[in-house]
């Protein structure tokens, strides 16, 4: 039996099956995302905690935004410094151009917030239309897109990413479909199906996307919010600053009474009635009968609440790694440099796992990137993603530690010490400049020396 070819404008069977299912991963994860999407803006609210609040209550509620800390400390110590190719000693500059030419100097930063925040990121490579020669690298939003990956080989075997376009009457109007083969731009007709609205069969054989994962475990393709463990106790932490709130309108200030006393003894000089306000706000109250008796009530201890705050910022610590002070605790004396490296150890440890984890989906994006650039897929598959240092040290503690290691004699290069320094590509190469024009300076100084002299 001859098959027949369909034109390139009509979807396949097996093409409508892998949408459907996909958008159905796409619902199935909405409403997670929104959740946590909520407790990283800190929009949640009371009710969702399942507190009884009365409207006239509302404005006493408080969120503390734990769940962006955790989330946002453990990011701005993912930076990326170069990538290297198999086998090379030195950082690849057509990549680092291809990094910088597709902004991901903050893109990257917005891709592994998603990571950390919905535990899963995705970013695509395509055919640059203005520029052939410079294929295209994008963040995607991990919100609109789903994959299948083949368990076998380990790699994804058919995305899709489903989006709105403005004053559309439906959730998603646009997709695009990645296959192994060929990328297909899809739109809804008024039916609800899909028709092709483009398709590039480019062949590669590989899915133009790749996934970044969040605590990815054997056997599973879907991450976990780095906020999972922080959410219960954001909750307590948000219950408790509202009766704190409740508790300071009601009990923080100390309360008047006053005994045998109506409400028409409180009079102003001119005989005129105080309005309630005024006569409760008074810090002196007079009145002419003789058998009142006026005194205060002690305030409320509101300790017990602020107690109950550090012991929940505690439990943040012990869960996250993050060191308590990020938490609202901290000490009249600041720490010095090594208490403060001490006290990172653990969040520098998860960065430093989540830098081997990101790494490897780095540097496959980057073969991928190559792949569309030269027509040629690197080595293995083997680019290295080389990052800036996950701790908090500073220039004396750097200094410091060279100067000990080199020990009166060279015992790191020059160009070593600038790794250890953490200076970026760009940085090196302008020192690298300095060097060239000092030397060029020194010369012309010598060769002119040396013409002044033979001319005496």
């Amino acid at each position: 039996m001859v098959a027949i070819a369909l034109p390139k404008s009509t979807l396949s069977s097996a093409e409508m099956a892998l949408i459907d299912e996909l958008t159905q991963q796409i619902h199935w994860h909405r409403p997670r995302d929104i959740r946590m999407e909520q407790y990283y803006e800190g929009r949640q609210r009371l009710a969702v905690l399942g507190l009884a609040v009365p409207p006239e209550l509302a404005g006493f509620e408080t969120v503390i935004n734990w769940p962006r800390v955790t989330v946002d400390e453990v990011e701005r110590r993912l930076d990326i410094r170069a990538f290297v190719r198999p086998g090379a000693l030195v950082a690849d500059d057509s990549m680092r151009n291809a990094y910088e030419a597709n902004n991901l100097d903050s893109e990257a930063a917005l891709l592994h917030r998603d990571v950390l925040m919905l535990g899963r990121g995705f970013a695509s490579v395509s055919t640059n239309p203005e520029d052939a020669e410079s294929p295209l690298i994008l963040v995607e939003s991990a919100r609109e897109i789903a994959v299948l990956v083949d368990p076998v080989r380990r790699r994804i075997r058919a995305g899709l990413r489903l989006y709105r376009t403005p004053n559309a009457f439906v959730m998603f109007d646009q997709g695009t479909l990645m296959l192994p083969d060929a990328t297909i731009h899809i739109e809804r007709m008024s039916g609800g199906s899909w028709k092709v609205r483009d398709r590039d069969d480019h062949m590669l054989g590989r899915v133009a996307l790749q996934m970044f994962l969040n605590r990815r475990r054997t056997g599973q393709w879907h991450g976990e919010s780095e906020m999972t463990d922080v959410i219960p106790i954001t909750d307590a932490a948000a219950r408790s600053m509202t009766n704190l709130q409740l508790a300071q309108e009601t009990h923080a200030v100390p309360n008047k009474y006053a005994i045998g006393i109506s409400k028409g003894d409180f009079v102003d000089k001119d005989g005129n009635q105080l309005p309630v306000w005024e006569a409760y706000f008074d810090a002196f109250m007079a009145t002419a009968n003789k058998d009142a008796k006026i005194g205060q009530l002690p305030s409320s201890d509101l300790s017990n609440f602020t107690n109950t705050m550090d012991f929940y910022g505690r439990m943040c610590s012990s869960v996250t790694g993050l060191p308590t002070r990020y938490f609202g605790q901290s000490t009249v004396n600041p720490a010095g440099e090594g208490a403060i490296r001490a006290d990172e150890s653990r969040l520098i440890k998860n960065a430093e796992r989540k830098q081997g984890d990101l790494g490897n989906n780095w540097g496959s994006l980057m073969s991928l990137w190559l792949r569309f650039k030269t027509g040629e897929w690197t080595d293995g598959n083997r680019v290295s993603t080389l990052w800036f240092d996950a701790g908090t040290p500073t220039f004396a503690q750097k200094a410091d530690a060279l100067q000990k290691l080199a020990g009166g004699r060279p015992l790191i290069s020059q160009e070593g010490a600038w790794d250890e320094l953490g200076w970026s590509e760009p940085r090196k190469d302008r020192e690298r400049a300095y060097f060239a024009k000092e030397a060029s300076d020194a010369l012309e100084l010598g060769v002119q020396a040396a013409a002044n002299a033979l001319d005496q």
